[in-house]
């Protein structure tokens, strides 16, 4: 692996270890983020239809994710389609976000910090 890179173990058995790069938490997250009915992109990033053509990397723009004693703080912005209730709207990233890490990597999410960077004009109800 890069050694500039994070990684975090999160297993350590019999068999071996498994780690996980930072970089995975992030696109976990940003992935999670967009499957939010409301959410139009992340913030600072590419429209959802061009990331199937682009690539997933760019998911992991508007996110980021730190990692203390197997505990994430995630803080991400997103830009919101008009017409969609805000407070809702992030509760229901919030609770995607902290279910999807929770579920893919084993590690406890203690806050998921949602940002509304701006509302999409183009992607209205």
């Amino acid at each position: 692996m890069s050694e500039d890179r994070k990684v975090y173990s999160i297993k350590d058995g019999s068999l071996g270890e498994v780690n996980i790069a930072d970089e995975v938490v992030t696109m976990i997250a940003g992935l999670a983020a967009t499957e939010v009915e409301g959410i139009s992109s992340m913030a600072g990033n590419i429209t959802n239809e061009l990331v199937s053509k682009l690539g997933k990397k760019n998911l992991a723009k508007g996110v980021k994710v730190d990692v203390i004693d197997n505990c994430v703080t995630v803080d991400v912005a997103v830009n919101i389609a008009y017409g969609y209730a805000i407070p809702e709207i992030s509760q229901k990233v919030q609770e995607k976000i902290k279910t999807a890490i929770e579920t893919m990597t084993g590690l406890t999410v203690n806050a998921v910090n949602v940002r509304i960077a701006s509302v999409d004009m183009e992607n209205s109800r």
